[in-house]
């Protein structure tokens, strides 16, 4: 199935978008920089110290010759990023100091490129953690127009496998958002399926994840799963979306047939959406490691302009493959 992720880096390299890897003090990072950029996945930018950056050259062995390296500190960027900064955050109390001080930390500063549109996107989390990715992105782009909450999804492909899109499915969220409320669950579904159609051309086709099939239990937790998919098809008449569905219904054919008769997603569902992420969680990790899947992701959604997460375990194959998917993402619709 990697054809799926060749989709993904032809349309990288046709749309030519500038990504910046904010963490270029890890050897995996401008490893993963040197390659997205040999494969001419767009343009690179490495952002970091720069005798961190150069530390880590020495350690990989990575060719840095056709990426861009900044160094935060001696940018010429640097003031004009702090006003911005300051503008955007004083009604938060922050300093002109402290404005400046902020965005010289590298993920700060490669978000202020995205705001300022001399990037189009950023991926970082090899060595932060899921909240340093996002807080800058949060506080520096925000919501996307129409869009109140920023989740995550996981691109799952799994071998040899009949259901979704031949193998292909969108997992959402098994990275973020805990336990979205009826409406936030709603959105994310919405958010899923323009995923799906963004990054594979692929017509999305929604299903309401829950532990009960179009009545057949009775709880609260069901519930909310009923009252998403509600908003959801009123938010979103064009789209597929059914729901609520057991596992087995939103993929297996016969059994869609047999407990929701009439729908056109029980039994052909691509995108699945979780009720909470105790579900997505496990759900996507059972998926990788049983059925030897291969999983991309967390991936965000969401925002202005794609700022995305890695794991702390990636390896920098990892990382230009996320890269290619922000490029992806930032293709003006």
């Amino acid at each position: 199935m990697m054809n799926v992720m060749e989709g993904i880096y032809a349309k990288a390299r046709a749309a030519q978008k500038t990504i910046v890897l904010p963490e270029g003090r890890d050897p995996r990072v401008v490893q993963a920089a040197a390659d997205a950029a040999a494969q001419n996945l767009g343009k690179i930018i490495v952002v970091d110290k720069k005798s961190d950056i150069e530390k880590a050259v020495r350690e990989s062995g990575a060719d840095l010759s056709k990426v861009t390296v900044i160094d935060p500190e001696t940018s010429p960027k640097l003031e004009e990023y702090a006003k911005l900064f300051y503008e955007l955050r004083k009604s938060k109390g922050i300093t002109e100091e402290k404005a400046l001080e902020t965005v010289k930390d590298p993920l700060y500063f490669g978000v202020m490129m995205v705001y300022t549109g001399e990037a189009d996107g950023q991926v970082s989390g090899a060595i932060h953690s899921t909240a340093d990715t996002v807080r800058p992105a949060l506080q520096v782009l925000k919501c996307a127009p129409g869009t109140s909450i920023v989740s995550s999804f996981f691109v799952m492909i799994v071998p040899d496998c009949e259901y979704g899109e031949k193998g292909l499915f969108i997992y959402s969220d098994s990275g973020l958002v805990i336990n979205p409320n009826a409406n936030e669950l709603a959105e994310i579904a919405i958010t899923s399926a323009k995923t799906m159609r963004q990054l594979f051309d692929v017509e999305p086709r929604v299903a309401m994840l829950s532990f009960s099939t179009k009545g057949s239990a009775s709880d609260p937790l069901i519930d909310k799963v009923v009252e998403a998919t509600r908003i959801a098809k009123e938010r979103a008449p064009h789209l597929l979306i059914d729901g609520e569905l057991q596992g087995d219904a939103a993929l297996v054919p016969w059994i869609g047939e047999r407990k929701a008769p009439g729908s056109e997603v029980a039994g052909k569902a691509n995108v699945l959406i979780f009720p909470d992420l105790n579900a997505g969680n496990i759900a996507y990790k059972l998926t990788e490691r049983l059925a030897k899947a291969e999983a991309y992701g967390p991936v965000l959604q969401g925002l202005r302009k794609p700022v995305n997460d890695l794991s702390r375990g990636c390896n920098a194959s990892d990382i230009v493959n996320v890269t290619a998917i922000t490029a992806v993402q930032a293709i003006e619709e």
